[in-house]
């Protein structure tokens, strides 16, 4: 059975709050069950003491460290951010740079930790800034091994300066629903054929010519 493993990286750090990234991926991890496949629990990062660096873990107090490990785990991850300033959001941001560890964490055959692993996005705001941010998140995950599906985003952006959030809206609009069932069997899909044949990297990893 395949995994997935949602990151809320709204910048609400109380995990009590409702939080319009929280219900953008509720939509989709929905769609994810409807396939079969399990939804681990959502981390909301904020609520975590994630420290700032570029490694695997930052020493005394830092939480990423059991983050990673669950993110790890699972066969696909989904990346939850509000969209902030027109970009995605600066927790995001610091979930993405503590991944750049996987650059020096390769194998025997160079492919980094998150090797044959899938990601998708979930975005949400009440200004322009969706495609931006899945373009930022996905140039971002895929320089760190993760490999982004085709229609791999799911988002909603309101009225900007708009007092009504996603959370509020009483059902989910047509074609977020759509696009949430189309990134929930592409990611599936392509997680299935990963899972069953993963990408080989490179037989001569470590090896230099004499």
């Amino acid at each position: 059975m395949l995994k997935v493993q949602p990151l809320n990286c709204t910048l609400k750090r109380d995990p009590t709050k409702a939080s319009s990234t929280d219900a953008m991926i509720a939509v989709l991890a929905g769609e994810f069950q409807a396939l079969g496949v399990e939804v681990a629990d959502t981390i909301r990062v904020a609520a975590h003491h994630v420290s700032a660096g570029v490694t695997s873990d930052e020493g005394d107090g830092d939480e990423w460290p059991a983050i990673r490990r669950k993110i790890l785990s699972a066969d696909i991850l989904i990346l939850g951010t509000p969209i902030w300033m027109g970009q995605a959001g600066s927790v995001a941001k610091r979930a993405l740079e503590r991944m750049d560890a996987f650059l020096s964490e390769t194998d025997g055959q160079g492919r980094m930790p998150s090797y044959s692993k899938v990601a998708v996005a979930a975005i949400v705001g009440n200004e322009d800034g969706a495609h931006f941010a899945s373009a930022q998140i996905f140039q971002a995950l895929n320089d760190v091994g993760w490999t982004i599906p085709a229609v791999a985003a799911c988002y909603w952006v309101g009225e900007a300066m708009g007092s009504t959030d996603f959370k509020d809206l009483d059902e989910t609009p047509e074609m977020v629903a759509q696009a949430a069932k189309m990134v929930a069997g592409n990611a599936t899909h392509l997680a299935q054929l990963l899972k069953a044949t993963p990408f080989p990297g490179h037989t001569d990893a470590g090896h230099t010519d004499n």
